[in-house]
């Protein structure tokens, strides 16, 4: 039987144990015939050590290591963390608050097997919100940069990641800490992953992601529109599909409604349409700057159907 290559599951935490207990128990559950490692990264919280014992229930190829985050507080450097201090092969994520289904391992390893030009494999997911369930998957099997640009593909969620952990320190890189509030930097990794090498998506939905209800402060919504600007400066290959760069600029427009600037909702709504005059999230803006609707009502009904904003 061909070795299978050890994977090193990055987990970033704060103050969720429960949820973290659930998440590790399904990872170190996992039918896998290599190792796995889970590393728990706790973020600006005190690290729990007791997780150790739960590799000892599972196997002897399964074990939990617990370390603080020693980078930018927040989950791009607590990720990053996990990952430098990982010993396997192969770099998955998954999130203290989500949870890999039966046969999630194997297949995407099988996957990145099967192709030695690939550098990262995706899945569907199941999306958990307000007891609300709704299945997500692409129907692609390979995503390129330009489908990137064109569509955030909320089915590609962190939690799905399973990647080359040679990639990770000699290719595309870690994750981005400099992105304010660290919003977005999923998005912006998967781009700088995908200019190196497509990536590889199963159709499968393999991963329960759970969604919270939150409140959405001031403060927070501008850390959403000034993460979203710094992307577009970033990626200036977003000029090349309007339509993607009228998504994001709709995005921004709506932080901006919802954060009570009315001027700034009004003058990216005008770019958003001016770049793709049929995208919804310029009027869902201008009905938010216009307070005709709340934006945590809008919210609310994308988050039912599994989508966002």
């Amino acid at each position: 039987m061909t070795r299978q290559p050890t994977v090193s599951v990055v987990v970033p935490t704060r103050d969720r144990p429960e949820l973290l207990r659930a998440a590790l128990a399904a990872i170190l559950a996992q039918e896998y015939a290599g190792g796995i490692e889970a590393v728990v990264v706790f973020d600006q919280s005190t690290p729990d050590e007791s997780l150790t014992e739960l590799a000892g229930v599972t196997g002897p190829d399964r074990t939990v290591r617990v370390i603080r985050n020693e980078r930018t507080p927040g989950l791009a450097g607590a990720r990053n963390s996990g990952t430098l201090a990982a010993e396997g092969e192969l770099v998955a994520f998954c999130d203290d608050d989500d949870e890999w289904l039966p046969g999630k391992l194997a297949a995407q390893v099988d996957a990145l097997t099967a192709d030695p030009a690939a550098e990262f494999v995706c899945c569907g997911i199941r999306v958990s919100y307000d007891g609300h369930t709704v299945d997500r998957v692409l129907d692609k099997d390979r995503i390129t940069l330009d489908d990137l640009l064109r569509d955030r593909m909320t089915e590609l969620h962190p939690s799905t990641f399973l990647i080359r952990a040679a990639a990770l320190r000699d290719g595309f890189g870690l994750v981005d800490e400099e992105i304010p509030g660290s919003y977005a930097e999923d998005y912006e990794f998967l781009l700088r992953a995908a200019r190196s090498a497509p990536l590889l998506n199963l159709r499968t939905p393999s991963v329960l992601v759970r969604w919270h209800k939150r409140s959405y402060f001031a403060q927070r919504w501008d850390t959403i529109s000034e993460a979203l600007q710094w992307l577009l400066q970033r990626y200036p290959e977003f000029a090349t599909q309007p339509a993607g760069e009228a998504r994001v600029a709709g995005q921004i427009a709506f932080a901006r409604a919802a954060s009570g600037d009315r001027r700034g909702a009004l003058r990216w709504a005008r770019r958003t349409l001016r770049r793709n005059p049929r995208e919804p999230r310029a009027y869902l803006a201008l009905a938010v700057a216009g307070r005709v609707v709340r934006a945590d009502a809008v919210l609310r009904t994308l988050h039912k159907r599994g989508r966002g904003i």
